[in-house]
């Protein structure tokens, strides 16, 4: 619960912030923004590809995903 009311203290400030800036400098908070979060998504995604076999495993299983070869997850929780 601390963390959520932090994060909600945080977008908080940042509105109270962001609510003050001039267009053109809410503007380049913006591209910084969409930045960062495009910054977190390629981390995450590298983060991935640097698992052994991860790319590898991922073909198969979009492949057996359109053969339908599939277990749906219910059925494993009733074995």
């Amino acid at each position: 619960m601390v963390a959520l009311n932090n994060q909600k203290n945080l977008l908080d400030q940042a509105h109270l912030h962001l609510g003050q800036l001039s267009e053109d400098r809410l503007k380049v908070a913006v591209d910084f923004l969409a930045y960062l979060q495009q910054k977190d998504e390629w981390e995450a995604t590298e983060k991935l590809l640097n698992i052994p076999d991860f790319e590898q495993e991922l073909l198969e299983a979009q492949e057996e995903l359109k053969r339908g070869d599939i277990v749906s997850l219910e059925s494993i929780y009733r074995s």
